[in-house]
């Protein structure tokens, strides 16, 4: 039989420093053809033999989610396979640690229930652990708040279905039991959900709306940095959508819709275009607008970013359909104070 397997990094992917391993997806796809001499056999049973980490409960949930297809439509777990079937499996893989310590740290829980907990995370908490941050995460505290609950769970950890990097600020949406998580993968992965982003980007972005594409992949010398290629070939399609919502003539104040979610996509595309992320030292964004070398502007450019200490992109919305109600979610976090705090220096800027 054929297998070919791809994983996803939905979101954009921790900072390098955080997680250095592109290889740890949280969505594999697999393609697989039944082997001409195949008995039949249910199909559960099947990819759980293919598949031997794999939990005949996970199998069945997988398929309850509809993410098991057999040549092009869904099947439920006692279908049984045939010689020459086409099977299409999206299997979650929320990042699998030894041991989560459970932490008590303040987290801000906007929504919760049986299924599924959205998040407003800070800046600065990383969601999972990885190299150089093995505790005090997103992860650790969620552990402690459904231990503290008596929440009890099939998932065998933290349910992540996306993630955004550490000194991001947002919006995040946890799955609490296998079905919840298989089903807002399909979501994610089929780019069904809904996500827009606030960022403040160096310099006067010329359109009021556009869009910015590009294959990414790691920069080619900075191995810190994702890039853009115009060769299809290289690294994985990307989609970007803004619309400009307020310029302070040397920044501008953006909103950004995700077509797809990539590692650092917002913040590789924008510097792509010539407009950073407002001091996002990843990315030089971190240095003041060149041919600028007035001292009361740098002065005021030192203020801003001792406000906002790290690059200001935010995850205002997140959209999704329920696992079980299958109601339409939506949720908004309102602005953060550091980056409300830069908005307010720099209109009284431009006003003196």
């Amino acid at each position: 039989m054929q297998d070919e397997n791809e994983e996803f990094l939905d979101e954009e992917m921790l900072d390098a420093e955080t997680d250095e391993g592109e290889s740890s997806g949280l969505y594999e796809h697999l393609n697989i053809t039944v082997d001409k001499k195949q008995e039949p056999l249910r199909i559960d049973k099947f990819l759980i033999t293919f598949r031997q980490n794999s939990s005949r409960n996970k199998i069945s949930q997988t398929c309850r989610a509809g993410n098991v297809m057999v040549n092009g439509k869904p099947v439920k777990q006692n279908y049984r396979v045939k010689p020459g079937d086409v099977i299409s499996v999206l299997l979650a893989h929320p990042p699998r640690e030894n041991h989560i310590i459970p932490q008590d740290i303040p987290i801000r829980i906007v929504y919760e229930d049986d299924d599924v907990v959205v998040v407003d995370k800070e800046a600065g908490m990383v969601v999972h652990p990885g190299h150089g941050n093995w505790d005090k995460t997103l992860v650790n505290a969620l552990a402690f708040h459904f231990e503290k609950n008596n929440q009890k769970s099939d998932l065998d950890r933290v349910g992540l279905v996306h993630r955004i990097d550490k000194d991001t600020s947002g919006l995040l949406v946890v799955a609490k039991n296998e079905y919840a998580l298989s089903y807002l993968a399909k979501q994610f992965f089929d780019r069904k959900t809904k996500r827009i982003y606030w960022a403040f980007v160096w310099g006067n972005v010329a359109e009021d709306e556009g869009t910015i594409r590009g294959n990414l992949a790691r920069h080619l010398k900075n191995r810190m940095q994702m890039a853009v290629f115009q060769d299809e070939t290289i690294g994985k399609h990307a989609v970007t959508h803004y619309k400009v919502l307020e310029r302070f003539r040397y920044m501008t104040w953006v909103e950004c819709r995700l077509e797809t979610g990539r590692t650092h996509q917002i913040r590789a595309h924008f510097k792509y275009i010539g407009h950073t992320l407002f001091n996002d030292e990843r990315y030089e964004g971190n240095i003041p607008l060149r041919g600028i070398n007035l001292p009361k502007y740098k002065q005021f450019i030192h203020n801003v970013f001792e406000i906002l200490p790290r690059h200001a992109l935010h995850a205002h919305t997140l959209g999704f359909i329920h696992p079980t109600t299958k109601k339409e979610m939506y949720f908004e976090s309102p602005m953060p104070n550091d980056m409300e705090e830069a908005i307010k220096k720099w209109r009284n800027y431009l006003q003196n």
